[in-house]
């Protein structure tokens, strides 16, 4: 049995599996900016003063924005394969 890495083996087919909210929003900014996240998303933490610890904040507590943030993060996921 591989012990190393068993969450990968318990949802193989989970993109999303493992991969924490920080993580998540780091690749959206380095790919789109904020202001091309904004764009895409339309939310105020990501047009006013944007930082990686403001946006967490905000997406933790907001199930709405969050899922948003998420489908978009598949989205690039899907394209890059």
């Amino acid at each position: 049995m591989d012990k190393e890495n068993p969450q990968q083996k318990e949802q193989p087919n989970n993109p999303m599996h493992g991969v924490k909210l920080k993580t998540l929003l780091e690749v959206l900014v380095e790919h789109y900016g904020w202001e091309g996240l904004a764009k895409k998303i339309n939310i105020n933490c990501f047009k006013n003063d944007p930082s990686i610890k403001s946006s967490l904040t905000f997406l933790r507590k907001t199930p709405w924005a969050r899922d948003k943030v998420e489908q978009l993060y598949l989205d690039l996921v899907k394209r890059s394969k």
